[in-house]
C-alpha cells in the first residue's frame, strides 16, 4: 500500500508559516521520526524509507525549513533555532516524545534538536552531517571538495558574500563519487523530487542553511541527553567523515557507524538499518 503524504501550512505568531508534511494521523503509527531535510531540499519525507517505515510503525513528520519550499524565511535563524520549530510542529500534531533523523545539513540540525530537546527526543540519527564550524581539535574543511569549501566559504564572509557566490555557481557532479552517482541513479533518484522545489523560487534557503551552518548552533552537542547514531560514508567529499568522528567523541551516548565505500549519498543504502535502531529506541523505552 502507497504511504500517503498530508501536507499542511502551520501559521505562527509573527506572521511567519511552517509547511508540514505528516505520513499518519495520531494514533495511526507507533512511533514519530521527524525528518530533517539537506541542503538544498524541501522538506518532504524520504520516500526510499517509506517501505520500511511502515514494516517497522514508524510515521513521518517533516517540514521545509524557513525559507524553503511553502516556508517563509526567518532571518537570522541558526542551527539551534530547529528545536522551536520542531517543537511547534509536534505540538500542533499531538505529539508528545518523538526521535530524529537527518541527512546531510539536515543532520546538524538534528543534532541540534536533540540537545535542546532532551525531554521529547528518544534517541537521533545524523547522516553525512557536519561538526559545528570552529570545532576544537577538527579541521573542518579538510577533505571537502573543491566546490564545497568555497560556497562555504563565501558563507563564512557573511550573506552578501553568499549570495555573490550563488550567482554564479554551478553544479559540480565531482562532489560525489561513483557510487554516489549510482544511488542518484537508482533508488535515492527521489533527491531530484526535492531539489528542484527548493531552489525555485531562488537559493534564500541554501543562503540560510549555510550562514547558520558555519555560525555559531545555539547549542552544546554535548548536552543532548538521548541516544545518537552517527552514519557516515568513508568517502564523502561532501561533508569529510572526519566530521562524524568529532562529533562521536562528544556525543556522551554516540555509536559511529562508518562505511568506507560509501559517500555523501551511498551510504543512505544503509539507513534502513538506522531506521531499525530508531525503531529500537522506542523498544527500550516501552520494555518493563
Amino acid at each position: 500500500m502507497a504511504t500517503e503524504v498530508t501536507e499542511s501550512d502551520l501559521d505562527l505568531p509573527g506572521g511567519r508559516r511552517l509547511h508540514v508534511y505528516d505520513t499518519g494521523g495520531a494514533g495511526t503509527h507507533r512511533l514519530a521520526v521527524v525528518w530533517h531535510h539537506g541542503t538544498p531540499n524541501i522538506g518532504a519525507p524520504p520516500a526510499p524509507l517509506f517501505a520500511a517505515a511502515e514494516r517497522l510503525g514508524v510515521r513521518w513528520v517533516s517540514y521545509d525549513r524557513p525559507g524553503y519550499g511553502g516556508s517563509t524565511p526567518s532571518p537570522g535563524r541558526t542551527v539551534g533555532s530547529a528545536a522551536a520549530d520542531v517543537t511547534l510542529v509536534a505540538d500542533a500534531l499531538g505529539l508528545g516524545r518523538f526521535a530524529l533523523m537527518g541527512h546531510s545539513g539536515g543532520g546538524a540540525h538534528a543534532l541540534a534538536c536533540a540537545a535542546l530537546l532532551p525531554e521529547r527526543v528518544l534517541g537521533t540519527v545524523s547522516v553525512a552531517g557536519p561538526a559545528p564550524s570552529g570545532a576544537e581539535g577538527l579541521d573542518w574543511f579538510a577533505g571537502m571538495n573543491e566546490s564545497g569549501r568555497a560556497s562555504l566559504t563565501a558563507a563564512l564572509a557573511g550573506r552578501e558574500e553568499k549570495a555573490r557566490h550563488e550567482a554564479r555557481a554551478v553544479y559540480d557532479p565531482d562532489m560525489f563519487t561513483a557510487a554516489d552517482h549510482a544511488a542518484l541513479a537508482g533508488a535515492w533518484s527521489w533527491f531530484h523530487e526535492v531539489v528542484g522545489p527548493a531552489v525555485a523560487g531562488g537559493p534564500e534557503g541554501l543562503i540560510d542553511d549555510d550562514l547558520a551552518l558555519v555560525a555559531p548552533w545555539g547549542c552544546d552537542p554535548r548536552s543532548a541527553e538521548g541516544p545518537v547514531l552517527l552514519l557516515h560514508g568513508g568517502r564523502d567529499r561532501v561533508v569529510p567523515s572526519s566530521h562524524a568522528r568529532w562529533l562521536a567523541s562528544r556525543y556522551p551516548r554516540s555509536e559511529l557507524v562508518l562505511h568506507p565505500a560509501d559517500g555523501h549519498l551511498s551510504v543512505l543504502r544503509h539507513a534502513v538499518t538506522a531506521l531499525e535502531w530508531l525503531a529500537g529506541r522506542q523498544a527500550d523505552r516501552d520494555s518493563p
